[in-house]
């Protein structure tokens, strides 16, 4: 057999360690991803019947469907979110495609699981500059965990996908911190968000009135 004769994403997986596709991190891109986890994700019913064969315009359809993010939940079953991101690395979609994702304010779920595929993907300098501005962004997302449903916020996954060393079930590739990309000049030092200056200037007239 092939490997274009093999189902869907496991095309791009070879028992021999063969691979001559585009790579991620100089690795095959479905390889970021952890192989029970993996496997999990293309036995499961979503995949089977709500990923296969979609490209990158069509897993848009998808993406705006998205009720919550998470890892596993239940027994060990994936979500839907993480599904989609083992898809992303399958198609490896253009650097514009994921900036108007991640740039879409209508659809939150869908700007998340764009900044979660660019933390996977992208040089650790790019990711600072794309997803440092999203942190401006507060509102409500649904967390699907094994224990059920918890509330967080855009901005609070951003940060832990700049900090944390496992998001969503899934173990990030390493990099640098902001403050070591800064002392090797690949990352001007952050600029504060508007709503920072905001709650300083409102500490300031505070502090001033007491006075």
């Amino acid at each position: 057999m092939s490997k274009t004769d093999l189902p869907d994403a496991k095309a791009m997986l070879d028992s021999r360690g063969l691979y001559d596709g585009p790579t991620i991190h100089s690795m095959n891109p479905l390889l970021l991803m952890e192989k029970i986890i993996r496997e999990r994700i293309i036995d499961s019913m979503y995949w089977k019947e709500q990923a296969w064969g979609l490209n990158a315009a069509t897993l848009l359809d998808r993406a705006v469907e998205l009720q919550f993010i998470g890892g596993q939940y239940a027994n060990q079953k994936p979500t839907p979110f993480i599904c989609l991101i083992l898809k992303m690395l399958q198609l490896n979609p253009e650097r514009e495609i994921l900036l108007e994702y991640v740039q879409d304010e209508d659809f939150k779920y869908l700007r998340v699981l764009a900044a979660f595929y660019i933390r996977l993907a992208w040089p650790a300098a790019e990711i600072y500059k794309t997803l440092e501005p999203l942190m401006a962004d507060y509102r409500k997302i649904r967390l699907r965990t094994q224990s059920g449903y918890k509330l967080t916020f855009v901005d609070e996954f951003i940060d832990e996908l700049l900090t944390k060393e496992r998001v969503c079930d899934i173990a990030l590739p390493r990099m640098p911190t902001r403050a070591q990309l800064e002392d090797m000049d690949e990352l001007e030092p952050r600029e504060p968000l508007v709503s920072d200056v905001d709650s300083d200037e409102e500490g300031e007239e505070g502090e001033m009135m007491e006075e």
